[in-house]
């Protein structure tokens, strides 16, 4: 914790080298898409995109699971969307799961989770079967692909698809090569470098 604090202490200088750049930020934010993804610490969507500051809007999630949408019972994740399509603006949805996925490996394998029940009950949410046959790689880019189905479900979603103001995208990082593939429905749901 000793280097985040220390981190944290000096970045007003880094910033006050840069004035103009954050002075812009404060004034508002207009990012290019909304970037869902793990909350593993391993993946970093600005790290994998290159985004600077204010390029995207990120909603983290254990697995990267969107939970179905229900007006009424209102969640940060159905908060986050509608805000970044209805308010934002923003033209592409990416849904990114990566290797070594803890959260689907868990379901793949059958984990006993009862030591963690909301995690089990989060999980619970993903929806669908996983194909395990075919290795954790092909179940981690099933269920992005799959997250997609379940935002179509969220009325800002719908609208700005109908209006083609919205693309939706899964894809699939590699943690330990920073390989990254796009699913591509048009070949059988195949997963291919961007």
């Amino acid at each position: 914790m000793k280097s985040l604090i220390d981190h944290a202490r000096s970045f007003s200088v880094r910033v006050a080298e840069r004035p103009d750049e954050f002075r812009e930020l404060a004034a508002g934010q207009s990012p290019e898409a909304l970037f869902i993804t793990c909350s593993d610490s391993r993946v970093i969507p600005s790290l994998i995109t290159g985004a600077r500051p204010g390029e995207l809007f990120e909603l983290r999630t254990a697995g990267n699971i969107v939970p179905r949408y229900d007006e009424a019972r209102p969640s940060g994740e159905a908060a986050t969307i509608e805000y970044a399509l209805r308010v934002l603006g923003v033209r592409d949805i990416v849904v990114c799961g990566h290797s070594h996925c803890g959260a689907v490996g868990a379901l793949v394998r059958g984990d006993d989770l009862s030591a963690v029940p909301a995690v089990r009950g989060w999980l619970d949410l993903g929806g669908g079967e996983l194909p395990s046959a075919q290795g954790l790689a092909h179940c981690v880019q099933h269920h992005a692909a799959a997250q997609l189905d379940t935002l179509r479900g969220y009325p800002a979603v719908r609208e700005r698809l109908a209006d083609g103001q919205l693309s939706l995208h899964a894809w699939y990082y590699e943690v330990d090569t920073g390989a990254v593939s796009s699913h591509r429905p048009e070949l059988d749901g195949a997963f291919r470098p961007l």
